[in-house]
């Protein structure tokens, strides 16, 4: 066994010998950098890999996880501040789904569930009241911690206490609470949200009206509801709106020209700028019209006709008649009664009801007005050395495409507005555009860092063409030595065939064993091989 080791041994040592000194310094570079490469590669695979399972935990949320996950032996990193937990990243959809159905993570808030963990039999009064004021309380935390900008709440209630009797004159106690936000880092609540809040939990607590409640922030900030301080508040809010619709037109105006302008002529070549004023007055108006249903005759429709015809016929009689409006009685002047003849008399009476059509237009304007538009234009000519190079009617064109978007913007403008008008109002303008530092200074740092690697790159081209090139050399120049040492390996030293006397033959060999023994090695090695 010992005598194939060292004859695996001695056959390793003569292949290793073969190399060069260059050859086995790549030899020995090739072998340490694959160990390396195999142990990196095992320490990566065989180390445990955690993902965070849950952050912003409240201490005794933690604490709670925390013990399970020593109870069911799985690993886990705890954060410095303890307020995070990660988990193996295979295992972290088991733990939450185990830590939700066990209830662990409540958000530090007890809710209505503690009622159901523990039994009410010999609880005081007293008792039963704290342990209801803290379950609304965290109820109300886990409502207002489902908002993505919150990362964690405090809410204090002051529930009043009741009373069967209550004195002449005196107002029942309210409710009170006050809620401290964390708002989390890069979140905002707007008006709205925060007038959502303080409903939410007006709402939730009888007898709780909005001025009871009292809202901050981590900072201390108060945030006041909107209806709290008459139309400071609400005014302030409007405004803010206002000036909102007002950017975002004129963001949308210049994105829309923009994008226009730069399909057409390159995107780097164009410059928009839009200002934009508004009127925001609302107007409200109520019209009661009244119109005929006819409008040819300018007639009602017709719902009910009335008519009445009398006819009188009387024969004249024979008898003395008086002088008219003598007698005491009589009026003067009233003619007296006449037999002549025949009386006839006439009545006709017609009464018509018509309806017409009654109207009632409630109209409301709309909520802004675009009071006036200017659309400034810059464009980079294709020579930017030259402002010349821009034809007039590109610039026309451009001009009267510009007019269009002003006249559309102002179409709600009850102002006329002529042609020469929109004109002042729209200006295009050629000129070379400056190209600040910063990006000529990017620009040079770009082309050194292009340099530097290009530099980087010939030179280890160059250095490995070099190494190459010596390599071949030795190469070469240990071939020549071994074609240079081959005739001594053959043993012209030695005639046997003549030499006649055994002795001369026996001393040659040993002058030959003992000044060249690798050369004597081969010839004995080529007499074993012949025979």
């Amino acid at each position: 066994m010992n005598e194939n080791v060292l004859q695996y041994w001695n056959r390793t040592k003569q292949y290793w010998n073969q190399f060069s000194k260059t050859q086995k310094w790549t030899v020995i570079a090739t072998v340490i950098l694959v160990i390396l490469t195999v142990g990196i590669i095992s320490y990566n695979f065989s180390k445990t890999e955690y993902a965070l399972a849950y952050t912003n935990l409240q201490p005794s949320d933690a604490a709670a996880i925390k013990a399970y996950l020593d109870g069911a032996k799985i690993p886990y990193q705890l954060s410095e501040d303890g307020k995070s937990i990660g988990v193996p990243r295979s295992q972290v959809a088991s733990v939450k789904l185990a830590v939700e159905s066990q209830g662990l993570n409540k958000n530090g808030n007890v809710g209505y569930g503690a009622f159901s963990q523990s039994s009410t039999f010999g609880t005081t009064d007293r008792e039963f009241d704290v342990k209801y004021v803290n379950a609304v309380q965290g109820e109300l935390q886990q409502l207002i911690n489902s908002n993505n900008a919150i990362a964690s709440s405090k809410v204090l209630i002051s529930l009043p206490q009741e009373s069967l009797f209550l004195r002449k004159g005196e107002q029942p106690e309210k409710a009170s609470a006050s809620v401290v936000l964390d708002i989390k880092p890069g979140y905002t609540l707007d008006q709205a949200k925060v007038d959502t809040m303080y409903n939410l939990v007006s709402h939730s607590i009888k007898g709780l009206p909005v001025e009871n409640i009292t809202i901050s922030d981590q900072n201390g900030d108060l945030l006041e509801y909107s209806k709290a301080n008459g139309k400071v508040n609400g005014a302030s809010n409007l405004a803010l709106q206002q000036f909102e619709i007002n950017n975002k037109f004129r963001n949308d105006v210049q994105r829309n020209v923009q994008q226009m302008l730069g399909s057409i002529l390159g995107r780097d070549k164009v410059i928009v700028s839009v200002f934009s004023t508004m009127n925001f007055d609302q107007t409200r108006r109520k019209e009661q019209l009244v119109t005929a249903p006819n409008t040819v005759d300018q007639t009602g429709l017709d719902i009910s006709i009335q008519e009445i015809q009398k006819n009188y016929t009387s024969d004249g009689g024979a008898g003395t008649s008086g002088v008219p409006g003598t007698g005491a009685t009589d009026v003067p002047g009233y003619p007296g009664s006449s037999n002549s003849g025949k009386t006839n008399s006439e009545e006709l009476q017609k009464t018509v009801n018509r309806e017409v059509n009654r109207i009632t237009n409630e109209i409301e304007m709309t909520p802004y007005i675009v009071k006036d538009l200017t659309i400034n234009v810059g464009i980079e000519p294709p020579d930017p050395q030259n402002p010349a190079s821009l034809s007039p009617e590109t610039v026309n064109e451009i001009r009267n495409m510009l007019v269009n978007v002003v006249r559309a913007g102002l179409a709600d403008n009850k102002q006329p507005i002529t042609d020469a008008e929109l004109l002042k109002k729209v200006t295009v303008f050629p000129h070379t555009f400056a190209r600040t530092n910063e990006s000529q200074g990017t620009s040079t740092n770009s082309m050194l860092l292009y340099g530097a690697l290009g530099g980087l790159a010939l030179a280890l081209l160059a250095g490995g063409a070099y190494w190459f090139i010596r390599r071949r050399k030795a190469q070469q120049e240990e071939e020549e030595e071994i074609l240079d040492e081959s005739p001594r390996v053959e043993f012209p030293t030695i005639d046997i065939d003549n030499l006649n006397n055994e002795n001369q033959v026996r001393k040659q060999l040993e002058q030959l064993a003992k000044k060249k023994p690798e050369e004597f090695v081969n010839l004995l090695r080529t007499w074993l091989v012949d025979e």
